[in-house]
């Protein structure tokens, strides 16, 4: 087998994390990334400052706050635990959590652009026409905003599965728990004749990346040819 059962685990862990980190972020992104574009308000841009945050702190910090708001002994986490018996901290859900705070600002960012570059002529049209806000959005807004839904998925995903500080600072390094790619690459750095087992780790990270970023070109190019943005950016071309 070309894989140990520890690194496949490891795989598979990190494909876990990854998707349901993405599918966390997917709604209130959009939810997010609309009320920053289409409306305009005080403090707007500290809450658009706050949401990039992650990006700019060592990783490591926002999961030493994660474990201090949601650890055990932490407000929020023993409130869980000693109201409802939910534990996040040290396992794959915190594993998540992590992931997911440190990828939100990826997702956000091409679904930001992608309202941005629609036509709101579009929007009002439909409204004009006695369409419900929620119909207008759910049937005009999101289609044409698909390909950048697809990007900052793809994106929040891809750092997902590279996710390292904050997932060891929040969940730690747990064996068929919290070991994803990134902790796994690292223990066997760490441990003797674990170059072999490192590199073929390494080397699969890479080409699960170049297999997100295809996928999310063909996907993309794929869903702008159904919405008719090929033939648009032809004709403008032309003229």
């Amino acid at each position: 087998m070309w894989l140990s059962p520890e690194e496949a685990q490891a795989l598979w862990l990190s494909a876990k994390v990854a998707l349901f980190a993405t599918l966390a972020c997917l709604p209130p992104a959009i939810a997010l990334a609309w009320w920053l574009e289409r409306r305009r308000f005080p403090g707007r841009f500290l809450i658009d400052a706050l949401v990039q945050l992650p990006m700019v702190l060592p990783p490591v910090v926002p999961g030493y706050l994660l474990l201090l708001l949601l650890g055990t002994q932490g407000p929020l986490g023993g409130w869980l635990e000693r109201s409802f018996g939910i534990v996040v901290a040290f396992n794959w859900k915190g594993a998540v959590l992590a992931s997911a705070v440190m990828a939100f600002p990826l997702m956000v960012q091409p679904i930001r652009l992608a309202f941005r570059l629609i036509d709101a002529r579009l929007e009002h049209a439909a409204a004009t026409l006695g369409a419900r806000p929620w119909r207008v959005f759910s049937t005009i807004t999101l289609p044409l905003a698909a390909p950048g839904l697809i990007a900052g998925c793809v994106l929040c995903f891809s750092r997902s599965l590279g996710e390292f500080g904050a997932t060891m600072a929040f969940v730690g390094n747990i064996p068929g728990e919290t070991r994803t790619l990134p902790l796994a690459i690292y223990s066997l750095t760490h441990t003797p004749d674990g170059e072999a087992g490192a590199m073929r780790l390494a080397l699969l990270s890479i080409a699960l990346a170049v297999a997100a970023l295809l996928a999310s070109h063909w996907i993309s190019a794929r869903t702008e040819r159904r919405l008719g943005f090929t033939d648009h950016r032809s004709a403008h071309a032309e003229l």
